[in-house]
């Protein structure tokens, strides 16, 4: 059994200002994506340039905000919401939806494919391997904020968690399994396959079918969001009914891209010349 620390949410005070933890890791994760595709524009044989990266940056930015809060607060947050209508905003205390971030992201690069004349696939497949870093980070983020734990358990690695009445239980640390499989082996999984060209639509399909089959299955061991519960059998969460959606698209885009067998063009074809950076 392990103690679980009491972390202060609040990272550091600049004055009045308070620098959250959970606001610090969603910064790593905006930064780490940046990084990684950065690095990943300037590899040999990639189609993108440095430049259209800063943009696409900017579009997933735009979409993992406005989607995931609103995506919260129409699955998760409307109790929330009625009780404070100033809860929209205030990422600082919790309550960001991958889901929701998910769905920001798909409607912005459709917008930045638009733009930049590139297929929707070609730009959701160079974005597939880039957030799980993030999302490991944002699992830290709910640790240190003690929120989002699992069952009761006797395993060894249990928490012992304070209760609001005073009691200790020794709780699963679903935050720290979901950092691990959501984050680390979804970050080692997608990153290694795309590094060399594929056909369309695998990557985003293999991101898709793996994110879902973690979150489902660590979702067993974890606590429904109290205002929601259960949603069906005992045992359905949210969590879940969100996932298997993804899990069918993944599994749909992977036979597309099977069937159609089509080469990313996020990889230039032998012989053509390097795009300027």
């Amino acid at each position: 059994m392990l103690q679980y620390p009491a972390f202060d949410p609040v990272a550091f005070s600049i004055g009045p200002l308070q620098v959250h933890w959970y606001g610090i890791m969603y910064l790593v994760g905006f930064f780490s994506a940046a990084a990684l595709a950065r690095f990943r524009a300037t590899k040999a044989g990639s189609s993108w340039t440095v430049r259209e990266v800063d943009d696409f940056v900017f579009y997933c930015v735009l979409g993992v905000m406005l989607g995931g809060r609103l995506g919260w607060l129409l699955f998760y947050g409307r109790d929330a919401l009625a009780a404070d209508p100033d809860a929209w905003y205030k990422v600082w205390q919790g309550g960001m939806s991958f889901h929701g971030g998910l769905v920001g992201v798909i409607l912005a690069l459709m917008l930045f494919a638009h733009r930049h004349q590139r297929p929707i696939a070609d730009v959701l497949d160079f974005a597939a391997p880039l957030p799980a870093i993030g999302l490991a980070a944002g699992r830290l983020g709910n640790f240190i904020n003690g929120e989002l734990w699992g069952k009761p358990t006797t395993l060894p690695w249990g928490f012992a968690v304070p209760q609001p009445d005073g009691a200790v239980q020794v709780l699963h640390a679903t935050q720290l399994y979901e950092a691990l499989f959501e984050g680390v082996f979804l970050f080692a999984i997608v990153w290694w396959f795309s590094s060399t060209p594929r056909m369309r639509w695998t990557v985003s399909g293999l991101f898709l079918v793996s994110y879902a089959t973690f979150r489902i299955a660590v979702e067993f061991l974890r606590v429904p969001d109290s205002q929601l519960g259960y949603l069906a059998g005992g045992w359905l969460t949210m969590g879940q009914l969100l996932s298997i959606p993804m899990l069918v698209a993944g599994i749909e885009l992977l036979l597309v891209a099977r069937r159609r067998s089509e080469v990313s063009g996020n990889w230039r074809a032998m012989g053509q010349p390097t795009a300027v950076r």
